[in-house]
This record gives structure tokens, C-alpha cells and sequence, in this order.
């Protein structure tokens, strides 16, 4: 069990937006990948806690063969874009656009005086030159939900073998996770066991592991990514 804190990462961010980067992955990166980042899982290549600046925004800016994952934790976005321009979407609430070969421009937008927060994640698609699409989610607040992969035949996600669920555990309860994972604790504590080996996680944690036990001592809200058997 490995587990990297978001908060001994440098702050940095672009335009509106202070972000922490976790994940910067090789394949995309290459010699600009920070040392002190995990590698992805799977095509999960790219993860970022971000917070966008009081109506602050990422500014108008194009994607080619990504699917971006946004994750709104606090606050409200705005996004504009080639892809359901004027959607507006609240805290709980996930983005998931795939640019495929078509590609995608966008901008997302903090609409309000105060800062929101925002996960922002990265995968390659499987196959090359797919049509550009968008898709959202309203996870629920008790239990696991799919937000990302899964095969073509699902419909309600798009397809990858990675995976990427929204969970949502009430404190005192289980959740045990029985092959390779990132979890990222978006909110709450937890014990976690790996084999002989007992870690205390908080928010802002991103672990990586496999036959994984989380027993929350506060609720807890968490990104977990794995592959398809």
C-alpha cells in the first residue's frame, strides 16, 4: 500500500484555477512528469484536486483523443464549450466528456464570489478517431456508482477497461476492494489494511493497493479507479 498526501505537493495551477497534481502519468508527460506524482492505472493518466479562483475559469482551450473526467465537490461550474454549451452543473455532480478524434473545446467556469473545488482526471481512450461525446452523472449519496469504463455495450458509461466509480461510505462501515486500485479520499477518514499493514487516511490521500480494506471513522466520499478483470 502506497499512499501519497496532496498536501505535501507543490500548489499550482494556470489561469483561475490553484490545482494539487497527483497524478501525472509517464505516457503523456514524458520528461515533464513530477517525481514526486503517482504514475495512473489503467489509461487513467492524470489527476488534479483542483479550486477555481471567485469566477475564475480554465479559459477556452482544445482536447484531442482524452476523455475528461470533472468531479464537482464544492461550489458550481459553468461550462462552455463544443459540447453542450451552457450546462451548469452543482457540487455532486460529474462531467465526463470523450474527445475522441473529433475533439473538443472548452472552458469551465466558477460562476460565483467564492472559491469551488473541482477533481479534474485524464484517460486514453482504448480506440483511436472515436466521435466526440458528453455525458453526465448525479452519483448517489449511499453507495457506489460507475461515472467512467466498462464495455461498449453499457451505454450509460463510455466504454474503457478502466474503470472509475464514485463511492460514498457512511461512517463505521467496510469497504473492501479485492484487486489493484487508486482511491483518492475526496472527504473523510478511514482506517486502511493491506495485508499486514494498518495506515490512517484523510482527505487529500490518493493509495494505491490491492486487497484493500477501508473502515471509515468519518463518512467518506472517494474516486476509486481499477481495470477490468
Amino acid at each position: 500500500m502506497e499512499i501519497l498526501s496532496r498536501d505535501t505537493l507543490p500548489l499550482g495551477g494556470f489561469a483561475g484555477i490553484t490545482e494539487h497534481r497527483l497524478v501525472t502519468d509517464s505516457r503523456i508527460f514524458g520528461a515533464r512528469k513530477k517525481a514526486e506524482t503517482f504514475e495512473g492505472l489503467g489509461n487513467m493518466v492524470y489527476l488534479a484536486d483542483a479550486r477555481y479562483l471567485p469566477q475564475g475559469s480554465s479559459g477556452m482551450h482544445p482536447h484531442s483523443e482524452i476523455d475528461v473526467i470533472s468531479i464537482i465537490i464544492e461550489g458550481r461550474v459553468s461550462h462552455e464549450g463544443s459540447l453542450e454549451h451552457g450546462k451548469d452543473l452543482a457540487a455532486g455532480e460529474v462531467q465526463v466528456q470523450r474527445a475522441g478524434g473529433e475533439g473538443f473545446s472548452h472552458n469551465e467556469i466558477n460562476p460565483d464570489k467564492q472559491q469551488n473545488r473541482m477533481l479534474q482526471v485524464w484517460a486514453l481512450p482504448e480506440k483511436a478517431g472515436q466521435p466526440a461525446g458528453y455525458k453526465t452523472y448525479k452519483p448517489s449519496l449511499n453507495g457506489t456508482t460507475r461515472i467512467y469504463g466498462g464495455g461498449s455495450d453499457r451505454g450509460a458509461t463510455f466504454d474503457s477497461g478502466t474503470l472509475m466509480d464514485i463511492a460514498h461510505v457512511k461512517a463505521g462501515e467496510q469497504l473492501k476492494l479485492d484487486k489493484a486500485h487508486l482511491i483518492y479520499i475526496i472527504s473523510g477518514t478511514a482506517q486502511a489494511v493491506s495485508g499486514h499493514v494498518t495506515k490512517q487516511i484523510q482527505e487529500g490521500d490518493l493509495i494505491r493497493g490491492d486487497n484493500l480494506a477501508l473502515t471509515s471513522t468519518e463518512a467518506l466520499h472517494l474516486l476509486i479507479v481499477s481495470q477490468n478483470n
